[in-house]
């Protein structure tokens, strides 16, 4: 009845082509190009490339920590959902500590929401892990508190991508000035979400395919694959 492209490789091809044609990643380091294209091509806008912040050393810190098994944690059920285990180099595991028991009660006392209360449950997992933070900005200001005050080890990257109105564009903006030798990747502004952060980390997680090295060598930077299907 309709005439449209069904093959899912080729509607891959075909959006990654646009974005490459359409958005300006000639400001991002050659081996982040990748991870760029897969942040826009999850948005579905190609002007948000203009929103792409990445720190120092995001590829070879994803890379050494994805390979060396190091968990991801997540601050909603939505991120962890959106992670491929399959991607993963080393059956890293996924961690999301929301629903854990005690933190409504948690939240309660320390006056915040469920998923900034969260965080306090990741002090045995967070050193050297990757942080994917894409729902609330509560979150990402809690965790930057905490490793200000050295409450928190550090973790070897953070994705701070968190959406909405109130909170995430000054969350994002407080990564980028608090972040010190932390690598990060973010999204400035309103932008952000749950499907973008794990996307990042999906990108991200490719470049620590087989081929690369624990100290962050890139063999193939191009990141080019079959997708993940439609």
């Amino acid at each position: 009845m309709f005439d449209y492209l069904r093959d899912p490789q080729e509607i891959y091809r075909q959006s990654f082509a646009t974005i490459e044609a359409e958005a300006d990643l000639a400001r991002f380091p050659e081996e982040l190009r990748p991870v760029a294209v897969r942040i826009i091509h999850a948005c579905g806008m190609v002007e948000i490339s203009d929103k792409i912040a990445f720190g120092e050393n995001v590829a070879p810190a994803a890379i050494g920590a994805l390979q060396k098994g190091k968990p991801i944690l997540c601050d909603a059920e939505m991120v962890r959902q959106g992670i491929i285990s399959r991607l993963l180099p080393a059956d890293n595991p996924i961690i999301c500590t929301l629903n854990a028991d005690g933190n409504d009660e948690r939240a309660r006392k320390l006056g915040t929401t469920r998923s900034a209360a969260a965080i306090e449950d990741w002090a045995d997992h967070i050193d050297g892990a990757i942080i994917a933070i894409g729902n609330a900005p509560t979150a990402l200001f809690h965790l930057l508190e905490a490793l200000i005050s050295n409450r928190l080890a550090k973790p070897a990257l953070i994705i701070g991508m968190p959406v909405g109105f109130v909170g995430a564009e000054e969350s994002k903006e407080a990564l980028i000035a608090h972040a010190g030798d932390i690598p990060f990747a973010t999204l400035r502004g309103r932008f952000g979400g749950s499907a973008v952060t794990a996307a990042t980390l999906n990108a991200l997680a490719r470049l620590a395919a087989p081929g690369q090295t624990p100290d962050g060598t890139i063999a193939n930077p191009s990141g080019a694959d079959k997708g993940d299907g439609k």
